[in-house]
């Protein structure tokens, strides 16, 4: 049973907020079911975990399109998390975005193993050491991508949270770093780490310039390697791999799992484009999961989100936080300008939010009689 408010330690609901409970759980409802159930194949399509993005609403909406898809939450630091004196800040989630993980950075593995404890406490579905961030300021903390030079380093911190956690304890990753990046060193970094018993590993399919490149760039100027993870992959084939960047669509992305030669990995991960594009994940179910129920519609959708909207916007939270993420939602009909345009002033003015809904079924039809 879906519940209106963020989640407290071991996945209690938080009380509800302005009378609020009973609608937005009606709302919910009609977009989707529960989330699945976790399964062998639960990564089998995941969305990145993305600084400035893939916050608690983020997550809210991606879920109102996409029953088993896995989220992923921005990359906390288990510092921020164990020294804090609010967890609830990087903590707290709704309990219909699960099946979820939390990524975490650092390179302390009693600060990591204190920091997962929490997290499964608070009911997450994983812990994500994240050991492929290029930025200046996560390498000066010496957690991110620069941790590929220490592979008995991340090894110690995986061992650790995995000692401390029932829940799975999974590694994200680049193909190398500067001019560490042979098939030697990856598999030596791989074989390490998995040698703690850790059996899931995000691979981002470009190596990271630690210096000269900034985070942006790295995504986009070091080439793709597909076939270096698929490589991986037949030299580990007993290890889940889930391929990351540059998957733009839903389709490519489902046959990018496959080689030439037949091997097949376990899922992919996908970043700016489902939040530049949401709505392709209303058809994720039925591609990677041959789920027949049926997609979401963006009006019904819209709905949902309001009424979270209403509930969810307090305190320090703005409208603008919670709407900045559905601005894209209509990407590519008809019509979508206007839709920018006023979910924009609604979030600036914030002011009600509750027009939006007839705004979306209006240019629902028009899409329906268009095509």
């Amino acid at each position: 049973m879906l519940s209106s408010g963020p989640l407290s330690p071991k996945g209690r609901a938080l009380g509800h907020v302005n009378g609020h409970r009973p609608f937005i759980h009606r709302k919910i409802a009609s977009v989707t079911a529960s989330p699945a159930p976790l399964s062998g194949d639960s990564h089998r399509f995941c969305v990145a975990p993305m600084m400035d993005y893939t916050d608690r609403h983020c997550r809210f909406l991606m879920r109102l399109l996409s029953r088993r898809t896995r989220l992923y939450t921005e990359m906390v630091t288990a510092a921020a998390i164990v020294r804090g004196s609010d967890p609830a800040r990087f903590l707290a989630f709704h309990p219909s975005e699960q099946p979820l993980a939390l990524q975490l950075g650092g390179s302390d593995p009693v600060q990591l193993a204190k920091a997962a404890r929490m997290a499964e406490d608070w009911g997450y579905d994983e812990i994500n050491l994240n050991v492929g961030c290029p930025s200046d300021r996560v390498t000066s903390g010496r957690f991110g991508a620069c941790l590929m030079a220490e592979p008995d380093l991340v090894a110690a911190c995986v061992a650790a949270m995995r000692e401390a956690v029932t829940i799975p304890v999974t590694v994200k990753t680049r193909i190398g770093i500067d001019d560490m990046d042979s098939d030697a060193h990856l598999d030596a970094f791989i074989a390490t780490v998995a040698a703690t018993g850790c059996d899931t590993f995000i691979i981002h399919a470009r190596k990271a310039w630690l210096q000269g490149l900034s985070p942006k760039q790295n995504r986009e100027i070091p080439p793709l390697n597909y076939g270096r993870v698929h490589q991986l992959k037949r030299s580990f084939p007993r290890l889940k791999l889930i391929l990351n960047g540059g998957l733009k669509t839903p389709q490519g992305a489902l046959a990018s799992l496959r080689d030439e030669d037949g091997t097949r990995l376990d899922g992919v991960m996908l970043g700016r484009a489902p939040y530049d594009t949401p709505y392709m994940l209303a058809e994720i179910d039925r591609l990677f999961f041959a789920d027949t129920a049926p997609m979401p519609e963006r009006a019904a959708v819209t709905e949902a989100y309001v009424a979270y909207a209403l509930e969810n916007v307090k305190g320090h939270t703005r409208m603008h936080n919670v709407l900045r993420h559905i601005i894209n939602l209509f990407h590519g009909c008809a019509n979508a300008r206007t839709w920018r345009q006023t979910v924009a002033r609604i979030g600036q003015e914030a002011s009600d939010p509750r027009p939006l809904v007839a705004l979306a079924r209006q240019l629902e039809e028009k899409r329906v009689l268009a095509a």
